[in-house]
């Protein structure tokens, strides 16, 4: 089980009761003592927002799941949790508690259950900050694949670049496999 959970962080600060932007969790909402908050699209409005604002400037602490600036959807581009998150924040002047990508423990926990070394660990997905970043911040390989929610020119918007880009995951496994230890050294 992963410990950086939003469950686990609610039960170590002693808050029984979360607001959740997205009602379906199946979490009692009715008296919140935190805000958590995931990716809901059709529960970012106003009243939501605004409720989670006051809530944070009543003690309760702000956790987001992910700060995904945005994300790919069948009829395009649609803006992720993080812009919101990133607006409670300075609303509030507080920090978020984020559990999910692109915190570093998000990718070396899973490695240390499992007794890998995140160096010899390859990591590809589309997002070049939250995914790549995250990975290679936790000392993994980070493999943008030109897929997806990928834009032109975002292997440029990190430091360091992608250790790799590819045009799909076939292509990214593909290049692991032909390349053996040298695509981990």
């Amino acid at each position: 089980s992963v410990t950086n959970s939003p469950q686990n962080i609610i039960k170590t600060k002693e808050h029984s009761r979360q607001t959740v932007v997205l009602p379906s969790a199946g979490i009692d909402t009715s008296e919140p003592d935190a805000v958590v908050i995931g990716l809901a699209p059709d529960h970012f409005n106003y009243q939501s927002l605004n409720k989670a604002f006051r809530m944070i400037l009543d003690g309760a602490p702000l956790i987001a799941i992910h700060k995904a600036r945005y994300y790919k959807r069948k009829d395009g581009l649609a803006l992720g949790p993080g812009p919101f998150v990133t607006g409670l924040e300075y609303a509030t002047d507080c920090k978020a508690t984020v559990v999910g990508k692109p915190e570093k423990t998000f990718f070396t926990q899973p490695l240390t259950q499992q007794s890998c070394n995140p160096y010899f660990t390859p990591y590809f997905l589309q997002d070049a900050r939250d995914d790549v970043g995250g990975a290679q911040n936790a000392g993994m390989l980070g493999i943008l694949v030109k897929t997806g929610k990928y834009r032109e020119g975002d292997e440029r918007k990190i430091e360091p670049p992608p250790y790799l880009t590819c045009n799909s995951f076939p292509d990214a496994v593909e290049h692991i496999l032909l390349s053996g230890s040298k695509a981990l050294s």
